[in-house]
C-alpha cells in the first residue's frame, strides 16, 4: 500500500510502500500508543501518542495539531487504501510555524500523561459536546494575550500541584464554552 510519511524534523514528506498488517502502524512508530486522526479528507493520519511526552516537534496539518512523525494512508469507506493526496498538495497543508502559546503549553503538557485527542464531554445548555485537549489549545490560542497568559499560568500551577491535567483542560473547555454564550 502506498502511504506518505511526514517527518517534522526534516520537514520532508516521503512516499513509502507499506504492507498493512495488524502491527504495521505500531511498528512504524515503534510504539503501542497510536493516535488515529481523520482530519484529512479520505485519509487517516496516524501519529505516535507518546510524541508529546517525548517533546517531539509539533506542526499543523491544516488546522490539526500533530506532534512528531505522521503516517498518512488513504481511506475508502472503512477500508484503508493507497494514499491519494499528492505529496506537493500535502506539503501545502503543513505549517511548521508554532507560536509561543503552543510552544509553551506543549512543554508544560509534556510533563503530564495527557493525550491531545482523547475526547471528553462538556455540557452546553443541556447539549453534550465532545471535545478534546487539542480543541482547548486551539480555542485559547485565539484568545487575547491576557487570557493566554492566564491559561499558561493556571496550567503551570495545576502541574506543580500535581493535579489531574485532564481535569484542568476539561475545566478550561467549559470556561471557553460558557464565554462563547
Amino acid at each position: 500500500m502506498k502511504a506518505l510519511s511526514i517527518n517534522p524534523e526534516t520537514e520532508q514528506i516521503e512516499a513509502i510502500d507499506i504492507e498493512m498488517k495488524a502491527n504495521t502502524i505500531y511498528s512504524f512508530f515503534n510504539s503501542i500508543l497510536i493516535d488515529e486522526l481523520t482530519s484529512l479528507n479520505q485519509h487517516t493520519v496516524y501519529s505516535d501518542a507518546n510524541a508529546l511526552s517525548q517533546q517531539k516537534k509539533a506542526y499543523f496539518l491544516g488546522e490539526q495539531l500533530i506532534i512528531g512523525e505522521a503516517l498518512v494512508v488513504g481511506l475508502m469507506g472503512m477500508e484503508e487504501c493507497d494514499v491519494n493526496i499528492p505529496k506537493d498538495e500535502l506539503h501545502k497543508l503543513i505549517s511548521h510555524e508554532i507560536n509561543n502559546f503552543y510552544s509553551d503549553v506543549l512543554v508544560l503538557l509534556a510533563q503530564s500523561d495527557i493525550n491531545l485527542y482523547r475526547t471528553f464531554e462538556i455540557d452546553n445548555n443541556g447539549e453534550t459536546l465532545h471535545l478534546n485537549a487539542e480543541w482547548v489549545l486551539y480555542t485559547f490560542n485565539m484568545a487575547d494575550d491576557r487570557t493566554k497568559e492566564y491559561f499558561i499560568t493556571e496550567l503551570q500551577k495545576s502541574i506543580d500541584a500535581k493535579e489531574e491535567t485532564f481535569a484542568y483542560l476539561m475545566k478550561m473547555a467549559q470556561l471557553a464554552i460558557n464565554a462563547a454564550q
